[in-house]
């Protein structure tokens, strides 16, 4: 009587766990939302948000529809479950804790991709690709390895999803990449097409990016440890829970600090993250050597594809969600068939590596092509239609002035803040944000506006009935000290000859100073900028804007920046000439 009082206890009691872990994944949508968000630029904070969050509501809309069917549902010859309405036709019987616990999975599956097309990707693009992955990619393969599909039936292994969600997030984030294309500026190309500089974007908020990481693995607590039956599996989960990320992030620290001569922040963030995605298959039938091990590669492992996007495959992932998820998903599926073990709690697998031959391993690369394929082809297929019926990429314009603004009417994620993007920074040398080409009669209206920014304050006040019109202005343009010959040059070309100069200092990027972000050389300081003054009557205001940009432009936003103000009146004091008259022996 006793021991069947205690066991119904006991199935209460991991019942109730089942779901605080459920509550646990969804948390971690806020981990994603952080880290994502941190290691982008501030002109897109908003979005980045807004797209975490479309991801778990969308997600839920199309899960009740049809994606718990698919996962769940009555097998069908081993491929898909049958899709049902029991959350409709029956719901005093339904299983209400498999739909919530599937459901922040599928929504964990979704958000990996946002971070890789961050910055450039239109928002009802991406919200049609995070249906479409919520309700048919994610529920089919994770049938084939949880619902009783034919990956079940032949033995394959995946505790907590480090192929069903990492792998397969991973894939689609590299395969919306790749279709989307970079971020302007983002690599460098000669005249041939050839690559031949990538450059940093560094991330706009690294301590949000941190606090991201540590919600992440506060959640991957519930995220392996949620589906443990025994008091022992689940303390063994979290042993090698902890075990995995901390020796990856180690190991990624020493290694950057050996090769970059400091070590990286943000990418010892991702080592964490990738020791965690890496661990997540084989966390119940691991022990500590194993973690230790799986842990030790996948920090070795994410600084490699973080490189290999960058330098080899020339594909831009703001994040690092392609090194960290899928690289690290495919690393943890093998690992099963390596390192698992039956002195781990209710383990009955046998790894290679503790002598249980290559069967396991067979098995775990066999579920590993089959998933990773059906993401690829089904992602590409998505991705494709997305493209030829909505477009996936914004245009020029928007990506350059921010996706807040130009796609959610959101001035500053930070209103009441002064948060300044150095990326964007008007007064830096900013090599790291090529627009794309250096040639001024190549680029387009966008591309100026960006190199050159004009600010009218004369218009303005002359509309706003502030000032009349004199027929006088003066302009003032800010740039680097490098341009002020040849703008000195351009303008006495035009017949300006009277020029105020001053030096001031602007605070950017400079090229060739030896810092290392994620492996990228780039360095913060104060740089020496100009600011040229000029007074003109007779020589057209539009003339000399456009000199001056035409002058200033090399392709990289900060090249400079100009201003145009009203002149009520104008003194010459040898001669006491006025207005007009004043100016003539300048211009």
């Amino acid at each position: 009587m006793m021991e069947e009082l205690l066991s119904t206890l006991d199935g209460e009691l991991f019942s109730v766990w089942f779901l605080i872990g459920a509550a646990l994944v969804f948390w971690m949508q806020a981990g994603f939302a952080m880290v994502e968000t941190g290691f982008t630029r501030a002109k897109n904070a908003g979005n980045i948000l807004m797209k975490n969050l479309m991801d778990f509501c969308i997600g839920c809309c199309v899960f009740i529809l049809i994606g718990f069917g698919l996962l769940l549902g009555e097998d069908v010859v081993g491929f898909i479950g049958k899709p049902g309405f029991d959350i409709f036709t029956a719901y005093e019987n339904f299983d209400w804790s498999n739909f919530v616990f599937n459901l922040v999975f599928c929504a964990t599956t979704a958000t990996i991709v946002s971070g890789a097309m961050a910055e450039r990707t239109k928002f009802l693009s991406y919200c049609v690709y995070s249906a479409v992955i919520s309700a048919l990619i994610y529920p089919i393969e994770a049938h084939w390895i949880w619902g009783g599909g034919w990956l079940a039936q032949i033995g394959f292994h995946d505790f907590a999803g480090s192929c069903a969600i990492h792998m397969v997030g991973g894939i689609a984030a590299l395969v919306g990449a790749v279709l989307v294309g970079p971020r302007i500026g983002k690599f460098e190309k000669d005249s041939k097409g050839k690559v031949t500089k990538v450059n940093a974007f560094p991330g706009h908020n690294i301590p949000i990016g941190a606090l991201g990481v540590f919600i992440l693995w506060l959640g991957w607590y519930g995220f392996n440890g949620a589906a443990c039956t025994s008091v022992d599996q689940l303390a063994s989960v979290f042993v090698t829970t902890t075990i995995a990320p901390s020796i990856a992030t180690v190991v990624c620290m020493i290694f950057t600090w050996i090769k970059y001569g400091k070590p990286d922040v943000s990418m010892c963030m991702n080592a964490s993250l990738a020791g965690l995605v890496a661990i997540t298959a084989p966390c119940d039938v691991t022990d500590a050597f194993g973690a230790i091990i799986i842990g030790a590669v996948a920090g070795l492992l994410v600084c490699f594809g973080v490189w290999f996007l960058d330098y080899k495959l020339h594909v831009d992932d703001p994040v690092g969600a392609v090194a960290v998820h899928m690289m690290n998903g495919i690393w943890g599926t093998i690992a099963v068939g390596l390192f698992a073990t039956p002195d781990a709690p209710d383990s009955e697998l046998t790894g290679l590596f503790y002598g249980g031959g290559f069967e396991l391993l067979a098995i775990q690369l066999l579920g590993f092509v089959a998933v990773a394929a059906w993401a690829a082809l089904g992602m590409l297929v998505v991705f494709s239609i997305i493209k030829a019926i909505f477009g996936l990429r914004v245009a020029e314009e928007e990506e350059i002035e921010g996706l807040d603004i130009k796609e959610h009417g959101l001035a500053s994620a930070y209103a009441g803040f002064s948060i300044v993007d150095l990326s964007g920074a008007v007064l830096s040398e900013n090599e790291n944000t090529s627009l794309g080409t250096s040639d001024y009669d190549k680029a387009s209206e966008a591309q100026k506006k960006a190199s050159v920014p004009v600010v009218d304050a004369e218009k303005e006040m002359r509309a706003a009935g502030v000032v009349q019109d004199t027929g006088m202005h003066k302009v003032v343009i800010i740039t680097k000290l490098s341009r002020y010959d040849m703008m000195k040059r351009a303008l006495n070309d035009l017949g300006v000859t009277g020029i105020t100069v001053t030096q001031v200092t602007g605070c950017g990027i400079q090229k060739g100073a030896g810092e290392m972000y994620r492996g990228v050389e780039m360095d913060m300081t104060l740089l020496p900028k100009i600011k040229m003054e000029v007074v003109v009557s007779k020589i057209p205001v539009d003339s000399v804007i456009e000199v001056a940009k035409k002058t200033l432009y090399t392709g990289k936003i900060g090249d400079g920046k100009i201003f145009v103000y009203p002149v009520s009146r104008v003194v010459k004091i040898r001669t006491g000439e006025e207005d007009y008259a004043a100016l003539q022996d300048v211009e």
